[in-house]
């Protein structure tokens, strides 16, 4: 039982972390001019803190959402840009139908690397579960994790 509160206290500690936004003031100058020199064009950006060492920029380009981190020192880390279900890589596809059957795709996000190169990832549900699911461009499922079953969060 202390394991599981452990992990608990752990899981919303991250999330406290991740959901932590910033005042552009509170961004490294660093991470702000890498910024600045991959998205030249981009003007509104919603800031935060990933973890302590690793900073998000939220922005709409072209009207498409995308996300870019950084680490604390500027150094690009992924660029994650919204795309349409039917833009996925048919083998991302055919994994899904074959290992997800039934499940639908809620959102799908094209994730370029600094140290893996493309990836996709996909929010999948089907009744009650929700997954997150991480495939590398051939179809492979690289991560699944449980996002949040519906009907978890009565408290």
């Amino acid at each position: 039982m202390k394991q599981i509160t452990l992990v608990c206290a752990a899981i919303l500690i991250a999330g406290i972390a991740q959901a932590q936004e910033l005042k552009a003031s509170e961004v490294p100058s660093a991470v702000k001019e890498s910024f600045a020199k991959r998205f030249p064009n981009v003007k509104e950006v919603k800031w935060s803190k990933e973890s302590e060492a690793e900073f998000e920029a939220e922005f709409k380009r072209s009207g498409t959402e995308q996300s870019v981190n950084f680490d604390q020192a500027g150094k690009w880390l992924v660029t994650e840009t919204e795309i349409k279900t039917s833009e996925l890589p048919k083998s991302v596809q055919a994994a899904i139908a074959k290992e997800f059957p039934g499940y639908k795709i809620e959102e799908a996000e094209k994730a370029e690397t600094s140290d893996k190169g493309t990836l996709y990832e996909v929010e999948l549900e089907k009744g009650e579960m929700n997954y997150e699911v991480q495939f590398s461009a051939d179809g492979k499922v690289l991560k699944k994790e449980v996002k949040k079953e519906k009907g978890d969060d009565k408290d």
